[in-house]
Order: C-alpha cells, then structure tokens, then sequence
C-alpha cells in the first residue's frame, strides 16, 4: 500500500472523509499527538487499525466526536459528571468513560460493557468528522509500544505502508495522549493523566477525582485495562531507559558514574552542557507542559542517534506532570532509582 502525506486543504479533508466512510485508515492530527482514525462502528474499519499498530486486541480505543448530540447511539448514558466536564473541557484533550451504547463495535470497546469518547479542539479532526459523518475510533499514529507521534514525519516513519493517507497539520500543540476519567462509577477515577488535570477537574465537580493505581504501578496479573496507555510498557524507544530521581548534582554523578559508549541523558532545559555525555533536552524543569510538549520528540530522538542505554532526569508527580511521569515510567518498564 503507498501510503500519500497530504497538506491539509478542502480536498485532502474530502479524501480523508471518503476513505473513512469507506472501512479505510486516515492517520491525522489532533492537539494531542496523531491518531489513527477508522469508523466506531465498523469492526473490520476498527480491526485494520490493531493490524497497522501491531496493537493487542484487549486496548480499548477512544471515539472521537464534534458534537454531544453524536453521543448518541455511542453511549447508552451520559452520567451528570460527564456533562458538567464536557461543558468545562470539550472540546479538549480530555477523554470520559462511560456506559457503552449499541452502535460501537466490540473491536473498538475491547469488549467492554464501557465506552471512552472525547470532542477534540483541533480544527483538522473536527473537519474531518464533520465531512465524513463518522465517529471514529483513534489511538495514536505509532507502532505499539513505540512513542507516539507527533507530526507527520515520525507518522510516516511508523505507518508507511500501513495505512492510505496521512494528514499533515503540522506539530500537536500539547504532546502526550488526552486525560482519561471513568465518570461511571461511585467516585470518578483518573485512569491516564494527561493536560487536563485531576487539579482541575475536582474544581468543576466539587468532589475527589480517584486515580487508578495502574497510572503509577504495573497492572496487577490478570488485571484489565480499562483505559489505553495502562499496559505494562509503552512509549519506549529502543534504548533501555532509567529514570533518576533526584537532584542535579546526584543525577549528574551518577551519569558521570555510569558513562560510556552508547550512554545519553534525557535531562531538562539548560542541563545537556553540564553532563559527560550526550544528552537530549525535554523541556523547563518544574514545568509539566514544556515537558509533555517535547518528551515523545525527546524519545524518537534517542533512537535516531543509536542510543543504547539512557538515564532520564525525573519529573514531578502532580498537575501535567503526572501525564509526563506516567509516559515516562513505562518507557522505563518501571525502572527507576532513587539517587
């Protein structure tokens, strides 16, 4: 299959809508990272994009939508949580699980008895369902286990061959994967941090938004993920990555301690020049947006320049960088140490 990068115009948009009326991929941006995107409620559409990721069948996919009125038919419920955070972060990077409704493919639910949908703010992913009529299902534009996408380049260096079109619509403005929140439950529960924050929610729901233990530890044995991004690990690069939690000075000794061929750092802004040994910069320190913003490009990176072995400065754990933390840590497969 060859696969077309197209800028986005009228006619590209057309093509996008056509080809996903018709069962086929598009893989395109959203102000997240890429996405592949097929039709909902066409399992075969849905199947073709496990297929192009190499994705295991049990990772549910997120709907996307333009409208509340398309929840129809996708939800069997819309719970009071989930309009009062629609109303505050749609359209955004937020998604909200809640009861499956008849029309979603059991391929897209993972067959679960939930749904997670989200209204995203970019203009290309809105015009594309609005032309198409289509609510498509969407995880990011990687191979699975790989860092997600965000511009067409690395799109293309993962789904070429896979999928007929890719949309260009430049860089993804925030950088990880949307907020996930179960809204179905006793108590909403944080399933995957993201921009949008646990912070922020609870002030527009006036109660506690749980967090799911599996955004900090493994999934216990024979545990399900309710949300994409809790498997075990995900968003690796080829290089086995560690995570270094403490000072500078700590994690530049123990770098210093550890340095040889094939050693890169993966340190905040300003860092790189201090270090004995190659290093990439992934945005401010205390600063969980310019991280989330720049950690996925930082990992692709990694594995451009050879990278074999790379000790990754920690980030905070609360606000965006929860989002930037979780990412990082499986990247990890969980390997951290405390300096």
């Amino acid at each position: 299959m060859k696969t077309q990068v197209l800028p986005v115009t009228e006619e590209s948009i057309a093509l996008a809508a056509r080809l996903l009326q018709s069962g086929e991929l598009v893989a395109l941006p959203t102000e997240t990272v890429y996405g592949i995107a097929a039709d909902a409620r066409n399992g075969e559409a849905v199947h073709k994009i496990f297929e192009a990721k190499g994705r295991p069948q049990d990772n549910p996919l997120i709907v996307h939508i333009c409208g509340m009125q398309m929840l129809e038919g996708i939800v069997s419920d819309v719970p009071e949580r989930a309009k009062k955070l629609a109303q505050a972060f749609w359209p955004g990077p937020l998604t909200m699980v809640m009861p499956r409704g008849p029309e979603v493919s059991e391929v897209t639910c993972a067959g679960l008895d939930t749904v997670g949908v989200r209204m995203p703010s970019h203009p290309v992913v809105q015009a594309v369902i609005q032309a198409s009529g289509v609510a498509f299902a969407a995880p990011s534009a990687n191979l699975s286990g790989k860092p997600s996408p965000t511009n067409a380049q690395d799109t293309l260096v993962d789904m070429d061959g896979r999928l007929p079109l890719i949309l260009d619509g430049g860089e993804s403005a925030v950088g990880v994967e949307s907020t996930v929140v179960a809204v179905t439950g006793e108590h909403p529960v944080l399933l995957r941090p993201g921009y949008i924050t646990k912070e922020q929610m609870e002030a527009v729901l006036g109660e506690e938004v749980q967090v799911s233990p599996a955004i900090l530890e493994k999934l216990k044995e024979g545990e399900v993920a309710r949300s994409p991004g809790m498997k075990y690990k995900h968003y690796a690069p080829k290089a086995q990555v560690t995570i270094l939690r403490g000072s500078f000075d700590a994690y530049r000794q123990y770098v210093t301690e550890h340095a040889e061929n094939g050693v890169w750092a993966l340190c905040f802004d300003g860092e790189a020049a201090q270090l004995p040994v190659p290093a990439i910069e992934y945005g401010k320190n205390h600063d969980g947006v310019t991280q989330a913003h720049h950690l996925f490009t930082a990992l692709r990176e990694l594995d451009r320049q050879g990278a074999e072995v790379v000790y990754a400065r920690c980030p905070e754990q609360d606000g965006v960088s929860m989002a930037v933390y979780n990412r990082l840590i499986r990247a990890a497969a969980f390997r951290v140490v405390t300096l």
